[in-house]
């Protein structure tokens, strides 16, 4: 909520304030971003404007769209000036008096951690702010396209702006910024052409409007404007005549990125439904990925002309790490973006785009396998929920999944193809949990290791999404080591014999646990641990419902089963002790153990603690 206080004077949002404070005082690395961010902005007006103009010709003005920059030395000012769109006084309240996204909190909070990391400031939409970076005062003189009133917004940064309306701003739309820079050498140098230029060349070289830079010729007493951009288009180059580098800095311009891609895709689709796709592979996954507010898509152009990124249009959501572009000559420039998501053709682009990408993902695993592996650890998690949101290609994405088992080394993985080529076992044996270490000793595992059987670690909490809509892979069904039964070979008059043995003994448990576990037997499972709790096939396990607790969702109510290890001495001894207190006080203890083992929590902890002092005692 913005507060007006007096005039036209108002004061910024309370998270505004602390942004600023951050970006001015923090942000000192690398004070270029903030020409690169205001031209940016300048040409997202641009793009913006024209869009609109495809359905009303007359928002347009005179001249060719144009970004201009000037510098006066004496004055100590730069100005960045625009022809694009323009603001409205609700524009300039609603977009640089208040931030009004979801992630300000954590923006706050990651460049706390991250002082220097200028990338920080792309991402959450304030880029405007970087220019207090380098400037002590603002003044943005600005008139909408199709509005009379002009109006001039100003500040220092220090928590109040003012907005003035203005008959004359000497042009009929778009938006001029002049900075006041700060006084002291590290400024000065932004006052030089030689760094604008620079600067310009690094970070918008690829911007499609020309970005003019005003100087003088003394000897004619010309304003001269050079521009200072190559505007090219380099994905309708042939690709044989692009350099990696070439490639490299188109796609640190479109991402604002400041490392290379891990891999890149650039192709032509023909046919019915032809388009040109440049699609790169990030190293690292930004905030963005897991903020719904802030995540971006593909851009779409339509013949060189930007129509939109908005998230999930080209690509589903489980690819959204995927940046770059789509220019399609085949959709018509004055489609809507509410028509777009309906257009049939759009969404053949999406489809064909999906299972070229996980095509070249299958292929960067067998030809560069160490890239892919770092490609994975960045984003395996994302693209894992593809598995229960994209049934076609289902099978395609769970061949992409790696994981570590119980016969790799820690940060090791393989494929479940991997895993199905070495083991000639019926089933694909897994176990979930919140990390390898915990999972790598647990009891559930101490058959299955016995008999040198190979079990999958999954750690993501999304794992426990991907084997229930898995299902099998290659015809093989997975097979949790914590749910249902387990048959190992087990001898099966040699179980009957034991459970006749210790039949008292497993109907007094079920009498004392009858409010807590479902059933009591023995299996086959256990080879050192005296008993553990199972799910039943068909119910959550108790790492689903950790997740559930942890989200603040309501767990479904089951009971699980208890089982025993026939062959652990303490049950010989329980069994001796069966018509004793002792035998009763074994059975909650060892229910209680077993509540542990599975990572949860005991519901009397002071009377698990009042028995286990009472053993010992005895």
């Amino acid at each position: 909520m913005v507060t007006k206080t007096s005039g036209s004077k108002y004061k910024f949002e309370a998270e505004v304030d602390q942004v600023l404070d951050l970006v001015i005082n923090s942000l000192y690395s690398n004070k270029d971003i903030f020409l690169r961010e205001l031209v940016s902005n300048s040409a997202d007006a641009i793009s913006k404007l024209r869009f609109e103009a495809l359905t009303n010709k007359n928002l347009l003005g005179d001249g060719e769209f144009g970004i201009f920059i000037s510098i006066d030395k004496e004055a100590r000012t730069i100005t960045i000036q625009d022809n694009g769109i323009g603001m409205s006084q609700d524009d300039l309240i609603n977009n640089l008096g208040t931030i009004a996204k979801s992630g300000t909190k954590e923006f706050l909070e990651k460049i706390k951690e991250q002082k220097d990391s200028a990338e920080l400031i792309g991402q959450f939409g304030v880029g405007f702010y970087s220019a207090f970076i380098v400037a002590s005062e603002l003044r943005l003189e600005t008139k909408k396209a199709g509005e009379d009133q002009g109006l001039v917004w100003t500040s220092t940064g220090t928590g109040e702006y003012e907005i003035q309306t203005s008959d004359d701003v000497g042009f009929s739309n778009g938006a001029k910024i002049t900075l006041k820079l700060k006084e002291g050498e590290e400024f000065d140098e932004y006052l030089q052409d030689y760094k604008i230029r620079s600067i310009v060349k690094k970070y918008s070289d690829f911007i499609e409007f020309p970005i003019k830079l005003e100087s003088i010729d003394e000897e004619k007493k010309e304003t001269l404007w050079e521009v200072m951009n190559s505007q090219k288009a380099l994905w309708t180059k042939n690709k044989s005549e692009i350099t990696d580098d070439e490639y490299n800095e188109f796609y640190k311009h479109l991402s604002h990125d400041f490392t290379n891609p891990i891999h890149r895709l650039h192709y032509n689709a023909e046919g019915t439904n032809e388009f040109t796709a440049l699609l790169y592979f990030p190293q690292s996954a930004g905030m963005e990925m897991f903020m719904q507010d802030a995540q971006k898509g593909l851009q779409l152009y339509i013949n060189k002309v930007f129509i939109t990124a908005e998230p999930e249009l080209l690509l589903p959501q489980y690819l959204r790490f995927v940046r770059g572009l789509v220019d399609s000559k085949d959709l018509p420039l004055n489609v809507s973006r509410e028509l777009l998501q309906q257009n049939p053709r759009v969404a053949a682009i999406k489809k064909n785009l999906s299972k070229k990408i996980l095509s070249e993902l299958e292929k960067l695993k067998k030809t560069k396998f160490d890239d892919y592996k770092k490609f994975y650890a960045e984003f395996g998690k994302i693209m894992k929920e593809g598995v229960h949101t994209d049934f076609a290609n289902k099978d395609k994405i769970m061949n992409l999944l790696m994981f570590e088992t119980t016969k790799t080394e820690a940060g090791e993985t393989l494929s479940l193809q991997d895993y199905v080529d070495r083991n000639s076992t019926d089933e694909i044996y897994y176990i979930t949990g919140d990390s390898r270490v915990n999972l790598e000793n647990s009891p559930y595992l101490e058959a299955l290791k016995a008999k040198d059987i190979e079990v999958v670690f999954m750690t993501d909490p999304i794992d426990e999404w991907v084997v229930s809509s898995g299902a099998e892979f290659k015809e093989k069904k997975f097979k949790s080591a914590t749910k249902g039964d387990i048959k190992l070979d087990q001898d099966d008059k040699e179980a009957e014999a034991k459970t006749e043995e210790y039949k008292d003994l497993l109907t007094s448990f079920k009498d004392q646990l009858k409010d807590k576990v479902s059933d009591v037997k023995f299996s086959d499972r256990l080879v050192e641990t005296v008993a553990c709790l199972v799910a039943n096939e068909n119910d959550i396990s108790a790492n689903m419902e950790r997740i559930y607790k942890n989200a603040n969702q309501a767990v479904p109510q089951s009971k699980r089963v208890l089982e025993l290890n026939s062959k652990h001495a303490l049950v010989a001894k329980m069994n001796a002790l069966l018509d004793t207190d002792e035998a009763q006080d074994y059975m909650n203890l060892i229910y209680d153990q077993a509540l542990l083992l599975e990572g949860s929590a005991i519901e009397d902890m002071q009377k698990y603690n009042a028995l286990v002092t009472k053993l010992m005692l005895k």
